[in-house]
């Protein structure tokens, strides 16, 4: 409900600013602590206002607001901040359309997109709270690091090429594209209104042939809806296949996931290598998704050729007026991948007394000069079920280009240095202790994702950010050292020495007891 903070091991937690509440993904040992102790620590962020000025023009559906964003912005303006949005067409907005725009915030690099609520919100939440809600909104006098104005009306229907959800361009620019497969789903689009878009746009055609169409409602109560309203007679007579309620491909295992030299278009919120399958995905909105099935290549609903056509539907028309929030259930939270119970286990068989960590790291450094290394790069997600720490080093970048051989080259006491955004997506914990498996004592970053930073600070491993690395003039295996109380960082080899954020309060007494539940007072 507005102005409620919650957390979940779920790097898409922060879905509920939809409803102008706080959501922290977090991992394992965050929820571990939070469980054992009843508290947690937060590192308050700047917040952005976007203002969305006028009306977006016909069509244009939420995915392809965040498209829109996502395109003019990337991946780290605002990395580590929040957003919030401001203008009458985001009061106008649905529930449903609210989640989308808030699910994608993560790929935005921000903590969390807060969207005040309208009435229509604030019913929704006081019919399942039991309670009068008091609406939630900036004070008068509040202060923005940024105020911006975007003009509603400039936004287009959007794609997003293979590789990075913010390499996003206009539909015109990637139309024709052959596609094997298609998949609606995702908690971004696995809801109602998704569902009866894409079930206007199938009713009546067929999914082309040699293309495979799957359907993924995103809860049990959306699917039970989807049953209701006769949307799967539609989904089964185009010859989609429907699945359970679920992620739709997010994961190894998943249905969703694609094959080498497969093309996918994706309703979903993420396509970096290797997340939805070993093939190349785009990310669009579900009625682009579903006339694109129907077609063979990427189009939208009122490009479909005329022989895909079987009958005139007025759904075409109206495909981005799907109906209001009822089905939608944002109270049903995502699950998780991070297990308490081994992790309190681990916890209680940690030795007793206090760890001695260093405050001066020396060792060989590792400069990996690129941006937007994400979770699936770092430890793929088909290695999930790994849960020994001992074995998860073998897999560190291991789905990284040009550093697959990493862990097997990496030696104790080794310190990484790379760009911004440093683990970005999943909230996945193995991306991190698939380094401290490895012996890596440090990394250092322009930037990290925000989610990874927390993780990486829970779990007891040095990480320093700073802008100036490029002035270390690292070369492999280049001799460093790091002083994590004061930030300094010098390049023994070549004599050049930079200063890094240091630890805050916080960040010190964790990594000097050995982790946020090592040797639990």
């Amino acid at each position: 409900y507005p102005g409620a903070t919650a957390v979940s091991t779920d790097s898409h937690a922060n879905i509920l600013g939809a409803l102008c509440a706080f959501g922290q993904g977090m991992g394992d040992r965050d929820i571990a602590a939070a469980w054992s102790s009843g508290k947690t620590w937060f590192k308050v962020p700047e917040t952005v206002k976007l203002i969305l000025q006028g009306n977006f023009p016909v069509r244009i559906s939420a995915k392809d607001v965040v498209l829109n964003l996502l395109a003019r912005f990337g991946a780290n303006t605002f990395l580590g901040k929040a957003i919030e949005l401001d203008g009458a067409v985001v009061d106008s907005l649905t529930l449903d359309q609210r989640i989308t725009i808030a699910s994608m915030a993560t790929e935005l690099g921000a903590v969390i997109i807060l969207i005040p609520p309208n009435q229509e919100i604030i019913r929704y939440c006081e019919e399942r709270t039991f309670r009068k809600i008091d609406p939630v909104g900036p004070d008068p006098d509040a202060v923005y690091s940024e105020e911006i104005g975007l003009e509603a009306g400039e936004f287009l229907t959007m794609v997003s090429r293979p590789g990075s959800p913010h390499d996003s361009v206009p539909l015109d620019t990637v139309k024709g594209t052959h596609i094997d497969s298609a998949i609606i789903g995702s908690c971004t689009n696995g809801r109602m209104e998704d569902m009866r878009a894409a079930a206007g746009i199938l009713k009546g055609r067929k999914v082309a042939e040699g293309v495979v169409l799957k359907i993924v409602p995103g809860t049990d109560r959306i699917w039970q809806n989807c049953l209701k309203e006769g949307l799967f007679e539609i989904f089964k007579n185009a010859g989609a296949l429907v699945a359970n309620a679920g992620c739709a491909g997010c994961a190894e295992g998943q249905v969703g996931q694609n094959g080498p030299g497969e093309v996918t278009l994706s309703s979903g919120n993420r396509n970096f290598p290797g997340k939805q399958g070993r093939g190349e995905v785009y990310l669009s909105s579900p009625a682009i998704v579903a006339a694109s099935a129907v077609a063979g290549f990427i189009t939208s609903p009122d490009l479909i050729p005329a022989g895909k056509i079987e009958d005139h539907l007025t759904e075409v028309e109206d495909w981005n007026e799907t109906g209001d929030e009822e089905g939608t259930s944002p109270e049903e939270p995502g699950t998780g991948r991070g297990s308490v119970k081994s992790t309190l286990e681990k916890s209680r068989k940690a030795k007793a007394g206090t760890v001695q960590k260093p405050l001066e790291l020396k060792g060989r450094a590792w400069y990996i000069e690129r941006d937007n290394i994400d979770t699936d790069m770092i430890f793929h997600n088909r290695h999930l079920g790994i849960t020994d720490l001992g074995e998860m080093g073998r897999y560190a970048l291991g789905n990284l280009e040009g550093y697959q051989s990493f862990a097997a080259e990496a030696s104790e006491g080794d310190i990484l240095f790379t760009g911004r955004n440093f683990g970005a997506g999943s909230s996945r914990q193995q991306a991190v202790d698939c380094f401290i498996s490895l012996g890596i004592s440090c990394i250092v970053a322009e930037s990290f994702g925000a989610i990874y930073e927390r993780n990486a600070i829970n779990a007891g491993l040095a990480v320093l950010t700073t802008g100036r690395i490029g002035e270390l003039e690292l070369g492999k295996g280049d001799r460093v050292s790091v002083d994590l109380a004061s930030g300094e960082i010098r390049n023994e080899t070549r004599g050049k020495s930079i200063t890094a954020v240091p630890f805050s309060g916080v960040q010190m007494d964790i990594y000097l007891k050995g982790g946020l539940l090592e040797n639990p007072a």
